[in-house]
């Protein structure tokens, strides 16, 4: 399988499980990573043989924007759904941070797996 990636998109949303977390939005960062054969749209040269990047991460962004989960495992298991049910991915790897959660760190996140990678 080849892999069709998106780096650091960032969205803004209600996520957090203290009181202050609840009345703001922050942003949290996705890493995506998705299986597919390019060969189809690379020899057509086509949009709709090809997994759109940008239909995934418009789909995402709007997900995440009008969400409101407690938890960023919540997050990250709700967007594998979508990418793997709604775009056909048979495997990908999601990276979700939530950046500033944690004093003296960059950012702290989950990384996850779902799918078969030689689907």
């Amino acid at each position: 399988m080849d892999i069709v990636y998106i780096r650091d998109l960032k969205v803004a949303t209600v996520i957090g499980i203290f009181d202050w977390e609840r009345r703001i939005r922050q942003t949290v960062s996705l890493d995506l990573e998705m299986a597919t054969d390019i060969r189809r749209a690379a020899a057509s040269d086509h949009i709709d043989d090809a997994l759109d990047y940008k239909a995934v991460g418009k789909r995402l962004i709007g997900f995440i924007e009008a969400s409101e989960f407690q938890l960023v495992e919540t997050l990250a298991e709700r967007v594998a759904e979508i990418v793997v049910q709604e775009f056909s991915v048979p495997w990908l790897r999601l990276r979700v941070s939530k950046p500033g959660a944690l004093r003296g760190s960059q950012d702290v996140g989950i990384i996850i797996e779902r799918g078969d990678k030689q689907a």
